[in-house]
């Protein structure tokens, strides 16, 4: 089986860097930090693909669409609700990215398997 080409990322090497190291040094459960995280990216009003990075973590700290439509309306009032909108539609695309890569990942998966079993 081929093996996926390498690229040379050298800005999300240093965002992920940023990332660990941010991690290493704070000390909240993983729940406050996803909601303290999601909270700066829609006050900063990040684009999608800062909501895309996210995703697996909140997956991971059990956070659901109920406590992130709550997070919006908590915030709503200190960030406006121009923020807060766009927010919704950005994490909306983040979702829809998520999604098809999933899909697009399962598929790889799925003929993988079946050339194996050609093979076999």
């Amino acid at each position: 089986m081929a093996t996926a080409p390498e690229f040379d990322t050298p800005v999300l090497d240093t965002i992920a860097a940023m990332t660990i190291d941010s991690l290493e040094h704070c000390h909240m459960d993983e729940r406050t930090l996803i909601i303290s995280r999601i909270a700066a990216l829609v006050a900063m009003d990040a684009p999608a693909i800062s909501y895309l990075a996210h995703i697996n973590p909140a997956v991971k700290a059990d956070f659901t669409v109920e406590q992130l439509q709550d997070l919006l309306v908590a915030i709503a009032p200190v960030v406006g609700t121009a923020r807060v909108m766009s927010a919704a539609g950005h994490i909306a695309q983040a979702f829809g990215v998520a999604l098809a890569l999933a899909e697009s990942e399962a598929e790889a998966i799925a003929q993988a398997e079946a050339a194996s079993r050609t093979m076999s």
